[in-house]
């Protein structure tokens, strides 16, 4: 029996087979065609709020691969542009801002004209995406964007963030409260623009021991979950609090989450574990894809094995690596998919 949308229909909590199949960062540099568009776009941040530059990104994969699910083109630090702080994007060098202090340099409210091009795009890909196709918008995790911002870029060890968590931790609070209500309005927004899914993106949730874990990570996704379900009481919330560890568990029985992504340092009984309290995303590790041949294949198959007879979502244990074979991406569809 056919599914409308397999990938959505998974997150609901159906086991689907085959496994539904999609990609972080599948809209990125190993593909020719994205380079030539950013090229064309002039800069990254140009490229995600150009609504039809970055619906063009979204769609790109979804032609020519045919996942079952298409990300939105956008970056987690547009929350933080669009509350005051002067972002930018070097080649080769990633993101930069000015280093924030305290809570007074984030406005108290998201500049709307920042955000609309995000939505738009939203509507745009939702307009021609395949109706199989499930549409995931996404945010930053608080903490996460809360890090970049506080070091001013990603190069660090982010010792500054993870300095105020111990040593100024009411002030962290209220960056996060700021960043936490902030992230909540874009993720309703982008579904109310259309987005069938959401995933929240805790990139760097690894470095915090447990009890700031639970405090800068667990507490505000929870928030967010619990005011995006205010709005959308249906919506499917994918979490990602990358390299949790022991603490993915905690985190997906106590945030609300409707699923957890997670990373290739998983172990795969870890993994079964998990689904225990709902679907679960993951986890390939990107370098085996770079990698491909027997190592892809046997790899799949593990997972394949592990984890697709409960609700699950095939899917990196990290972004896709820019060096990727696109033959490799080609030879993992047809693996999920049970091709030869």
């Amino acid at each position: 029996m056919s599914v409308p949308k397999p990938l959505l229909a998974a997150l609901q909590g159906q086991s689907i087979q085959p496994a539904p199949l999609w990609l972080m960062r599948q809209a990125g540099r190993y593909l020719p065609e994205y380079r030539q568009l950013r090229e064309r776009a002039g800069g990254f941040l140009e490229l995600c709020l150009t609504p039809e530059l970055a619906a063009e990104a979204t769609l790109q994969p979804i032609r020519r691969f045919g996942f079952d699910g298409a990300i939105l083109f956008s970056d987690i630090l547009i929350i933080a542009k669009a509350l005051g702080r002067a972002v930018t994007f070097r080649e080769g060098d990633g993101p930069s801002l000015p280093a924030l202090t305290d809570v007074g340099g984030l406005a108290a409210q998201p500049d709307t004209s920042v955000m609309a091009p995000v939505y738009a795009a939203v509507r745009e890909v939702k307009a021609s995406l395949p109706t199989a196709t499930t549409l995931l918008g996404f945010a930053g995790g608080p903490w996460t964007v809360a890090a970049y911002a506080i070091d001013g870029s990603g190069r660090t060890q982010f010792t500054k963030a993870c300095g105020m968590a111990r040593e100024n931790p009411a002030m962290l609070d209220a960056i996060i409260a700021r960043l936490s209500d902030a992230t909540a309005a874009h993720l309703i927004a982008q579904l109310d623009a259309g987005a069938d899914v959401v995933q929240i993106f805790d990139s760097w949730a690894g470095l915090l021991p447990p009890e700031q874990f639970r405090r800068f990570v667990m507490a505000p996704t929870q928030r967010i979950v619990a005011a995006i379900h205010a709005r959308h009481p249906q919506a499917a919330v994918i979490g990602f609090p990358r390299n949790a560890g022991a603490l993915y568990a905690a985190y997906f029985a106590e945030t609300g989450v409707t699923a957890l992504c997670i990373d290739q340092a998983v172990p795969l009984t870890q993994a079964h574990d998990l689904q225990k309290h709902g679907p679960v995303q993951g986890n390939l590790d990107p370098a085996v894809l770079v990698a491909g041949g027997a190592a892809l294949d046997r790899a799949v198959g593990d997972i394949l094995a592990a984890l697709g007879q409960r609700p699950f979502v095939f899917n990196l244990g990290h972004g896709i690596l820019p060096e990727t074979p696109l033959a490799h991406v080609e030879r993992l569809v047809r693996l999920v998919r049970g091709g030869p």
